[in-house]
């Protein structure tokens, strides 16, 4: 701690710690495999020397509250892989990834980014590894999913969720227009 004494005796608080301490915080209270499905419809797709599947990742993210512990929310990271050779599915990986999380000192319009940007970047490292486990176990080469950029994903929803939005509204007649 970086307290400087005061004449006094009593500690002063470091202004920047200060700040720090009454921002915005996470705190992980949990986090585990909410649901998880490895199919392997052509077990003898995973032989050596093949060329390597075509690779469709899916990624979502979910944040509910929890009514019975105000500020605790369960965020799920779902993932799902599909990997193709030659248009047949040669296995489907599907992971939703879950924590719950408490929210402290965090400003209403901040919640929303921390739950949908933050607390999934925690998880991701996580769920990555289990994917590449189940893969693995499933008589593949693991599937190594590349870092997310989860601000450019919850950017992407804002996006279309105000598309939808202004499509909808664009479609729907003026109150003073309505016979």
């Amino acid at each position: 701690m970086n307290d400087t004494p005061t004449p006094e005796g009593q500690p002063v608080k470091d202004p920047a710690q200060t700040s720090v301490e009454s921002g915005p915080s996470i705190s992980v209270l949990a986090q585990y495999i909410k649901d998880l499905s490895f199919e392997n419809p052509n077990p003898l797709s995973a032989g050596a020397g093949q060329n390597a599947p075509a690779i469709e990742l899916g990624i979502d993210v979910k944040a509910d509250p929890q009514p019975q512990q105000p500020g605790v929310f369960e965020v799920n990271l779902r993932l799902s892989a599909q990997a193709k050779r030659e248009d047949k599915v040669v296995f489907i990986a599907e992971l939703v990834y879950a924590g719950l999380f408490e929210l402290k000192n965090a400003q209403q319009n901040d919640v929303e980014p921390l739950l949908l940007i933050e607390c999934p970047r925690l998880l991701f490292p996580f769920a990555r590894r289990v994917m590449a486990e189940v893969t693995r176990e499933g008589g593949y080469p693991p599937l190594l999913i590349d870092p997310i950029d989860f601000i450019g994903l919850y950017r992407a929803q804002r996006q279309q969720a105000a598309a939808a939005a202004a499509g909808q509204n664009a479609g729907e007649t003026p109150p003073s227009e309505q016979a």
